[in-house]
């Protein structure tokens, strides 16, 4: 996985990835994760345009990003999520509790 690119736009921080998010990479988001929320961060946009894949490493990294944005008032949104990656999401559940655009 590659973070293609982390800005703040209008008050929104997005993150934008490429590749694999697994357990090789899911540290990586982990760590910009923990910037951003300690930014006192408002709205979080994670565009997963590129990204092709997802694996239980990553699950919960997403997982402890959405309980940060419960727990800080952050609005958390995932866009342009592929169908490989929403059926990982439709299956396990996690679509149920994500906003997902």
């Amino acid at each position: 996985m590659e973070i293609k690119k982390v800005e703040k736009e209008n008050g929104v921080h997005i993150i934008s990835l490429v590749g694999r998010l697994d357990t090789i990479t899911s540290p990586e988001l982990q760590s910009v994760l923990d910037v951003v929320f300690k930014s006192d961060v408002k709205e979080l946009t994670l565009d997963f345009k590129e990204l092709e894949y997802v694996s239980s490493a990553g699950l919960r990294v997403i997982l402890n990003a959405q309980k940060l944005s419960l727990s800080t008032n952050c609005k958390m949104k995932l866009i342009n999520v592929g169908s490989e990656v929403m059926d990982v999401f439709k299956i396990t559940g996690f679509d149920e509790f994500l906003t997902i655009e």
